[in-house]
Parts: structure tokens; C-alpha cells; sequence
């Protein structure tokens, strides 16, 4: 089976840290949200793959390739400007000859694609849309459906008081081919805002299937942060990277841990990181490769990306911190965010106001 990758958003939302990287290659647990999710499609018999591409694609390619090392095939797009989610389809409706999946490049999900697959076809469905369950819905579109999963209302995006139901719209969409023929040729054209509402005003043979397990668009900060957090503590079934030492502890490749290390799990220690004397590592904490860290450190609740150093008597707490940064001694940082590429970081007051948490 075939499944298109929606890859080309700018990953406005993630700002800073998607200055300088693609947004499916924003790492969760130290490995890009697109190889989690090619890896969890082959799960299900999908090997076959077409991205599109638009923001840093030149990222993207050269990290997946042409997919041989994950036993799959993967196919390239290029859209000089976005098409919107539809629009990305019907530029590549040659590529799709059956029933083909189409699925955003930064959603973390454990969901049982099999199923979906399975009640599309035995609804003799057109289009199929997964649907995850939400407490608050305020920021997602709403789908109620009949009692035998036909859709018959959409709400985007609408307050508790009107919400007419907890499911929302989580991207996983199951299509028949025929669906390309009700796309327009080299449009900007989109799924949730355009094709899906005609679908259901013209009475198509259009289903929803109620989700169960782990799905999360991360997309923004806050999710982005709490997605490690809920890999680490189980709730997001993925295989986490390195040796589990001791439970809830995590260690890649070339970590020598210091005897006088204080480590509270569940934490994640990416590989050739170098600690220090007396450094405190406060779970759910997840720490890249290639990271610095020098005496008397205290981090929690933090992520960190790859090849940063992290002077002495540094405290970080309830961040995220990008790529290559030095933070210089006896700095404090709670709630921030720290984009990649700061080569010394010391009054950097500015950054304190893109809060992750509040």
C-alpha cells in the first residue's frame, strides 16, 4: 500500500527551533518525527512512500534518501509554493494506482493503522478520516458522524459550549483513487477547509473511524515538548534509542555516566554526550547527542537537541534548547526556548518571552 507524507509546512508554530530545520526533522526522543512515522507505517504493510517537499526539502531527502536502509521506497515532490494538503495530492495523482493513505509529517501516533485501513473497506468508503478524542477540542476540527460513522457535521475549531462532540479530525485520511478526480490541477486546494465539506454536502460515501491509542500533532511548542515526555513515560508506544541501564534510564552510544551523577527518571542520554562532576538530570528529560555538559548542572523537564555545551552551575528547567548552542556559566533558564546556532548565550532576555509554559 502507498501513503503520501504531508512535508512542506514552514513549521511556523515551532519557531525558533524550526529556523534551520525542517519540521519533520525536529527530532522526539533524538529521532526525527518522520522516521518515527515511516517506521511506524511499515508497521502496517505501507513501504511505500511520496513526501512532498517545500521548506529546507534538501534536510528531508538527504536524512531519508531513497529509503532502502528502513526496507521501504520513498518518492520526492517539489513544490516551489505550498499547494495546501489536497493541492499536494493531485500534483502527484500519477503515483497512487489503489487505496493510499495520506498523513501529516508531524504527527506522533501509535494508532492501529490496520484498523482504519479495515473499516474503510468494509464501508466501501471513498474517503476515510481518523478521528482521536479530545478533551478540549477548541483548537482542532470537530467531526460528529451517524450511528454507522457516516460524517454529518464539521465544526472547526469551536468553543467547549458549541462543540457538538470530543472527536476531532486527526489527519489520518484513507482514499480510493476516484478521490483525485474532485481536485482541481495546480490549485492551492485543501482537505479539512474544501474537499472534505463537499463531501459531505454531496452525500459521497464519506466515513470517520473512532481512533484508539496515542495521536498528537506536534506541531507547537507545548506539544512538541510534552510528545518526549509522553514517549518516555510510556503513554506514546515508540522504541526508545540506546540501552534502558535502569528503569526509566535511557543511554545511547559513547556516555560515561560519573559516579556522583543525580539522575531522576525517566531521562534520555543521547550518544558521545560528556557530563561532568555533581550534574543533576531531572526527569522527563531527554538530552541529544554530542552534548557538553559541565559540572554542577542542574536540567529538568528539558529537551535539548544535538552538539550544545552547557557551562558549569547552568540551570535549566521547562525548556527546549536547539542545536549548537553555548550557555555560558551559571546561567538560569525557566520556561524558554533557545533556537540553535547561538554560539554564546548570557543575557538573552528576549528569548524568555517565547515561553513554552506558563
Amino acid at each position: 500500500m502507498k501513503a503520501m507524507i504531508l512535508a512542506a509546512g514552514l513549521g511556523t508554530r515551532l519557531y525558533p527551533l524550526t529556523f534551520t530545520l525542517a519540521k519533520p526533522m525536529v527530532p522526539i526522543v533524538n529521532r526525527p518525527v518522520i522516521e518515527h512515522i515511516i517506521l511506524h507505517l511499515k508497521e502496517h504493510g505501507i513501504d511505500d512512500f511520496m513526501v512532498n517537499l517545500h521548506h529546507l526539502p534538501e534536510q528531508i531527502e538527504n536524512y531519508l534518501q531513497d529509503g532502502q536502509r528502513y526496507g521501504v521506497k520513498i518518492e520526492y515532490s517539489y513544490e516551489m509554493e505550498p499547494l495546501g494538503t489536497a493541492g499536494a495530492v493531485k500534483n502527484v495523482e500519477d503515483f497512487f494506482d489503489d487505496t493510499f493513505m495520506v498523513i501529516g509529517g508531524d504527527d506522533m501516533s501509535d494508532v492501529n493503522f490496520s484498523k482504519i485501513i479495515e473499516f474503510h473497506k468494509q464501508k466501501k468508503a471513498l474517503a476515510t478520516i481518523g478521528l482521536s478524542y479530545e478533551e478540549d477540542v477548541t483548537h482542532y476540527g470537530v467531526v460528529v458522524t451517524d450511528e454507522n460513522g457516516r460524517i454529518v457535521e464539521f465544526q472547526e475549531k469551536p468553543s467547549k459550549e458549541e462543540a457538538k462532540s470530543n472527536w476531532v479530525n486527526n489527519g489520518i485520511y484513507i482514499f480510493e483513487p476516484e478521490i483525485l478526480n474532485l481536485l482541481p490541477d495546480g490549485d492551492f486546494y485543501d482537505f479539512g477547509s474544501q474537499l472534505f465539506p463537499k463531501l459531505k454536502d454531496d452525500k459521497s460515501p464519506f466515513y470517520a473511524c473512532e481512533t484508539k491509542g496515542y495521536w498528537r500533532d506536534v506541531g507547537n511548542l507545548m506539544q512538541y515538548r510534552q510528545a518526549h515526555f509522553d514517549s518516555l513515560e510510556g503513554k506514546l508506544k515508540i522504541n526508545i534509542p540506546g540501552k534502558e541501564v535502569s528503569p526509566g534510564v535511557w543511554i545511547e552510544k559513547g556516555v560515561i555516566l560519573p559516579d556522583d551523577i543525580n539522575i531522576k527518571p525517566p531521562v534520555l542520554i543521547g550518544q558521545n554526550c560528556k557530563i561532568g562532576k555533581n550534574v543533576s538530570l531531572i526527569g522527563p528529560l531527554v538530552i541529544g547527542k554530542h552534548n557538553l555538559i559541565e559540572d554542577r548542572v542542574k536540567i529538568e523537564r528539558t529537551v535539548t537537541w544535538n552538539y550544545n555545551h552547557i557551562k558549569r552551575n547552568v540551570i535549566l528547567r521547562d525548556c527546549l534548547v536547539g542545536s549548537e548552542c553555548i550557555i555560558d556559566e551559571g546561567l538560569v533558564f525557566e520556561e524558554t526556548v533557545l533556537g540553535s546556532g547561538m554560539k554564546r548565550i548570557f543575557e538573552n532576555y528576549f528569548l524568555k518571552k517565547r515561553m513554552i509554559v506558563k
